[in-house]
């Protein structure tokens, strides 16, 4: 099964900068035990744009589409046999990014 695992930040207390050797030697070993499917870091949320055409026309809005002290930092994309296995390495990444992770199945 496939689980999207959110890297949670937080702009009032927020994780370690220096994590990005542990960071790469952690999806390493997602790679090497074949549980890495995609991974990827996000630019600050200032520099997100908000795009919202249900109506007539479409409107283009900067910043978060919500405003608050928690934000989605990065992302991984995991394949794992069941919940316990990617629970358990979401336990190891919080430990190694330094931050709350999120752990989401597809559907």
């Amino acid at each position: 099964m496939q689980y999207l695992v959110s890297v949670i930040d937080d702009k009032v207390n927020p994780g370690s900068d220096d994590r990005q050797p542990a960071i790469s030697e952690f999806n390493e070993r997602l790679i090497a035990e074949g549980y890495w499917v995609f991974a990827g870091g996000l630019a600050d949320t200032e520099s997100a744009t908000v795009i919202d055409n249900r109506g007539g026309q479409a409107v283009f809005s900067d910043g978060p589409f919500v405003e608050s002290k928690e934000y989605l930092a990065g992302v991984w994309v995991w394949e794992t046999p069941d919940l316990d296995v990617a629970l358990k390495l979401a336990a190891e990444a919080s430990k190694v990014c330094d931050r709350k992770i999120e752990v989401r199945p597809f559907r």
